[in-house]
């Protein structure tokens, strides 16, 4: 079993050491010290919490009301932005969590919640996460809606996005899963706009004609450069359990020859499984295997970080018992009948 374990450990750091998380917006500081800036008309739009929280200690609470408007711009807001600058041909994961409060508004008009934003004037992101109704929906400027869901208040929801940032429609591509399954294959289109950059905001920004408050909770934000860092590698059973087979009784009683004398009982040994291998598997993805191409919302592939030699044998066999039994049944007859004959 220690050897088991030892192949684990060593199969497993090295996809641990490879992964690079670049950025955390997860709110753990306690505050908004983790974005660059905020669009807000008051601290208490954007309020950093201890409840609810979907990961660790904290989470955002973001609050618009009718007329929020902090950049007398089109519609109504309260978001953080962080500028992350991704690159023409950067390719980075994306895993954060988003409630919507039980009283969020139902109406039939755009309520963002997340958006990569270009850094140019005017215009609609080239990606943009929003409310419609009752869908939730991901749109690309270049293609439109490639994927909505139900719409579910008050439970946590976790989005993990995929994506390589280029203008060309024939290079950038997004994937995305949404509360572990992937939902939207790998889909080819345009993630930037020729000569800009993009940056992130979350929070909430909606259409001014919508009267209600609306309230949605965002939490566990991060950038990464490895997909094990959004799906990490979970740990398998330390002691699993091993069945060596079923017992065999391999002793056998045996009629020594006199009437006087008991008969005597051979045993060949503890019931041992001659050869019992243990398999310890290939090291544990967290999900199965995706194809990218349609949206069929299978779960992403597993990391191929190769398979180790986990077949481990050992155990004894219980034959020479039984023969050494034998062998010492016969010496007894002998030595007795020399006795009668003499």
């Amino acid at each position: 079993m220690k050897a088991l374990h030892l192949w684990l450990v060593a199969c497993l750091l090295p996809s641990l050491a490879a992964a690079e998380i670049v950025w955390r917006g997860d709110f753990e500081t306690g505050n908004r010290s983790q974005y660059s800036t905020e669009q807000m008309v008051s601290s208490d739009r954007l309020q950093v919490v201890t409840s609810p929280v979907s990961e660790g200690k904290y989470a955002l609470k973001a609050t618009v009301k009718q007329g929020d408007d902090p950049i007398n711009s089109s519609g109504n807001r309260n978001e953080l932005v962080y500028l992350s600058n991704e690159k023409v041909g950067s390719e980075y994961w994306y895993r954060w969590k988003v409630m919507f409060a039980n009283d969020f508004p139902s109406v039939d008009a755009w309520q963002l919640f997340t958006q990569w934003h270009h850094d140019g004037c005017c215009g609609s992101p080239p990606i943009e996460f929003f409310v419609k109704g009752e869908l939730i929906r991901l749109t690309l400027n270049d293609s439109g809606t490639v994927w909505n869901t139900a719409l579910k208040r008050g439970a946590w929801q976790e989005f993990i996005f995929h994506v390589k940032w280029s203008p060309d429609a024939s290079v950038g591509y997004v994937e995305l899963w949404h509360n572990g399954v992937q939902v939207l294959k790998k889909t080819y289109a345009k993630t930037m706009f020729s000569g800009q950059n993009n940056y992130l905001k979350l929070g909430l920004y909606r259409a001014d004609t919508i009267k209600p408050v609306g309230v949605v909770y965002h939490d566990g934000m991060i950038q990464a450069t490895k997909r094990e860092d959004v799906f990490p590698v979970v740990q398998p059973d330390p002691d699993p359990v091993v069945d060596a087979g079923t017992p065999v009784d391999a002793g056998t009683t045996v009629d020594a020859g006199s009437p006087q004398e008991p008969d005597p009982m051979f045993d060949a040994g503890s019931p041992v499984d001659p050869d019992p291998v243990v398999d310890a598997g290939s090291p544990v993805d967290p999900a199965p295997v995706a194809d990218a191409g349609t949206n069929t919302g299978v779960k992403p592939a597993p990391l191929d970080e190769g398979e180790g030699d986990a077949n481990f044998q050992g155990g004894c066999s219980a034959s020479g018992g039984s023969l050494a039994a034998f062998s010492l049944l016969g010496l007894l007859g002998l030595a007795r009948a020399r006795r009668r004959r003499s």
